[in-house]
C-alpha cells in the first residue's frame, strides 16, 4: 500500500502501526520547530552488504534499538525521492569529512547505475554520480573502503567506480575504473560489492551473471581487485581454466584474441555475491544453472559452491580450490532451479562439534543445505557431488532469492540461521547430532517459521528486521513474536534494511530511502514535504 502524505501548514500526517501490547493505528503530528540531530553515542558503520565480508546481516555494534524500544521506531522525515530505484541495500558512513563538516552519510546504488551520498540528518542528497547511462541495469549495493575514503560502485558500462565519499570525486588511473565485465549487455552487476581484507591486503570483489531468462553468450565470474595495487584477477565459473575477462561471442583462450568459453550461464548472481571466511582464507561463491562437468575432468561449475583464494585465484590447475555440487545437478539445470540463487551463509559451531566451519545453502529448489566448508564434498577437493551434512525442504517452501541472516544469541552462545523468501520467513537454531555433526534443528522451540516472508534478514542488538509486502517488520529473533511494523514502504524486490547507530534504513520500489528511528515522534521534517511518486 503507498503512504499517505499529507502536507499541513505545520507538518504532515502519517499512518503508522505499533505491535505488541498497545496494538493500535497511531496519527502524529510532526511540527516544523527545528530539526535535532539524533546522533547516536558509539557511533559505527555498515560498511558493505550484511556489515560484513562474512555478509552474516548480524549486528553487535547496535545499542541504542533494543527489544524494548524498537516499537517507538516512526519516520525521521518524509520519504527521501531517489532519481531511481536502488534495488539493494544502502551502506552507512558515520562523520565523513565534507566541505561543511563531518556528516553521517547513507549511499545506494540505484538500477540507473547512479550511486547517491545522503546527509542522514536532513535527508539531503549530497552528491550523486552516473559514469554510464547503459546498456541494461543493476541491482547491485555499494561498498565502502577499509580506510572510509571511498566508496566503490558498480557502473553500467561494466566497471566498478571510486568515489570520495565526502564530495563524490571519482578516482582515475592506477586501474580505475576497474573492469569488472566486456560484455555488459549480457552479463549483470547484480550482488553487492564485497570487501575483505586477507593477510593484511584489502581486496574488492564484483561478480557477474545473466539477466533474467538466461539469454546470451554469459558466465558468472568474479573479479578480486587488490585495492593495495590497482591490480585484479579473474575467476571464471564457466572454463575456470580461462582466467582473463572473456568477450561476446569470441574465440579462442586468454592467449589468443576474443578470448571466450563454449559453455555459458553458471551466473555468480546471489545477493551477497561472495563470502570470505577468514579462519580458512578462503572466498566462497555459489553458480547458478549452467553446465557441470567437473565431475568428468571439466572445467564449468554449474550449481556448486565453490572455494578459491582471496586474491581470485584457484589450486594452480584451472579449478578452484574446493568444491560441492549437489548429486541432483542435471535436473537443477534442466529445472532452472538454481542453486546459487543464494550464497552460503556462515555459522558458528557449538562447542563439541567435530566439523569446525560449517555453512547454510539454500537455493531455487527450496532445499536446506549444511555443507562442511572444510571439505564441501566430503571428499578431500573440487570435482566430486554430493557430501552435504544435512539437508530439508525449506519449512514454508518456495524458492529462495535472498541472503540467510546468521546470529549469535549473546545470552546463550547459540547460533541461530535465518531463511527468507516469498512465502516466509524460518529461523533455526544450530545443534549437535551424531557424533558431534552440526543439524540445524527443524522442531519448536529450536526452529520457527512465520507466513510473512520478505527480503533478506539482518538481526541487530537482538531484533530481526526485514522487509516485506505488507512493509518493514521487526520481530524477537528467538520467538518469531512480531514486535513493530510500518506499512508505510512500498512494495520491494531485492531491498533489505541496514540498522545502525539507532536508525533504520530501507529502500522500496517506489524509488525512496525511508528513515526511521526511536524516540520522541514530534521531531522538525525540513524540505521534504513532498509526496511520493506512485
Amino acid at each position: 500500500m503507498l503512504p499517505r502524505w499529507r502536507p499541513t501548514r505545520l507538518g504532515i500526517t502519517q499512518r503508522s502501526t505499533q505491535v505488541g501490547s498497545r496494538m493500535r493505528p497511531r496519527i502524529r503530528l510532526c511540527v516544523a520547530v527545528g530539526l535535532a540531530s539524533a546522533s547516536a553515542a558509539g557511533g559505527a558503520d555498515w560498511p558493505q552488504f550484511n556489515l560484513d565480508a562474512r555478509h552474516s546481516g548480524a549486528s553487535y555494534q547496535e545499542a541504542r534499538i533494543n527489544l524494548s524500544n524498537v516499537g517507538s521506531l516512526h519516520l525521521r522525515y518524509a520519504p527521501v525521492a531517489l532519481p531511481s530505484v536502488a534495488d539493494g541495500s544502502p551502506i552507512f558512513l558515520e562523520g565523513v569529512s565534507t566541505s561543511d563538516g563531518p556528516k553521517d552519510l547513507v549511499f545506494v546504488t540505484t538500477k540507473d547505475g547512479t550511486v547517491i551520498a545522503i546527509d542522514v540528518d536532513t535527508g539531503d542528497i549530497r552528491w550523486s554520480r552516473q559514469p554510464a547511462t547503459g546498456p541494461r541495469y543493476t541491482t547491485s549495493s555499494p561498498a565502502a573502503d577499509p580506510d572510509r575514503q571511498f566508496v566503490y560502485s558498480y557502473g553500467l558500462d561494466g566497471y566498478v567506480h571510486k568515489y570520495r565519499a565526502g564530495d563524490g570525486t571519482e578516482s582515475t588511473g592506477g586501474g580505475w575504473p576497474q573492469l569488472a565485465t566486456l560484455k555488459p549487455d549480457v552479463e549483470k552487476g547484480s550482488s553487492a560489492l564485497t570487501i575483505a581484507v586477507a593477510s593484511g591486503t584489502p581486496y574488492l570483489y564484483v561478480t557477474n551473471g545473466g539477466y533474467p531468462g538466461d539469454a546470451g553468450d554469459y558466465q558468472g565470474h568474479v573479479t578480486a581487485i587488490d585495492l593495495s595495487t590497482g591490480t585484479q584477477r579473474v575467476f571464471n565459473a564457466n572454463c575456470s581454466d580461462r582466467t582473463c575477462h572473456l568477450t561476446e561471442n569470441g574465440s579462442g583462450d586468454c592467449s589468443r584474441p576474443q578470448p571466450d568459453c563454449p559453455a555459458v550461464q553458471t551466473a555468480i548472481w546471489a545477493r551477497a555475491g561472495v563470502v570470505f571466511v577468514a579462519e580458512l582464507g578462503q572466498l566462497f561463491m555459489a553458480t547458478g544453472n549452467g553446465r557441470y562437468n567437473a565431475v568428468s575432468g571439466g572445467s564449468d561449475w554449474g550449481d556448486s559452491v565453490f572455494a578459491i583464494n582471496p586474491d581470485g585465484t584457484g589450486n594452480g590447475s584451472g579449478w578452484p580450490l574446493d568444491s560441492y555440487t549437489p548429486t541432483e545437478y542435471q535436473s537443477l539445470q534442466d529445472a532452472d532451479a538454481d542453486l546459487g540463487s543464494t550464497a552460503p551463509a556462515i555459522l558458528n559451531v557449538p562447542a563439541g562439534s567435530v566439523v569446525p566451519h560449517v555453512a547454510v545453502q539454500s537455493g531455487k529448489d527450496g532445499m536446506v543445505r549444511l555443507l562442511n566448508l572444510g571439505d564441501l564434498s566430503g571428499r578431500g577437493g573440487p570435482g566430486h557431488v554430493g557430501g552435504e551434512l544435512q539437508r530439508f525442504d525449506l519449512p514454508q517452501g518456495g524458492e529462495v532469492l535472498t541472503a540467510p541472516a546468521v546470529w549469535v544469541d549473546p545470552a546463550t552462545g547459540a547460533t541461530w540461521a535465518y531463511v527468507a523468501n516469498g512465502r516466509g520467513l524460518s529461523g533455526f537454531r544450530l545443534g549437535l547430532g551424531s557424533g558431534g555433526v552440526p543439524r540445524l534443528s527443524t522442531v519448536v522451540p529450536e526452529a520457527w517459521t512465520i507466513a510473512t516472508g520478505g527480503s533478506s534478514p539482518i538481526i541487530a542488538n537482538g531484533v530481526l528486521f526485514y522487509a516485506s509486502h505488507a512493509g518493514i517488520r521487526a520481530i524477537n529473533p528467538k520467538t518469531s513474536e512480531l514486535l513493530w511494523r510500518d506499512d508505510t514502504l512500498g512494495s520491494i524486490h531485492w531491498e533489505s534494511p541496514i540498522v545502525v547507530n539507532g536508525r533504520v534504513y530501507v529502500t522500496d520500489e517506489t524509488a525512496h530511502l525511508l528513515v526511521y528511528e526511536t524516540g520522541p515522534e514530534e521531531h522538525v521534517i525540513r524540505r521534504h514535504l513532498r509526496r511520493p511518486v506512485p
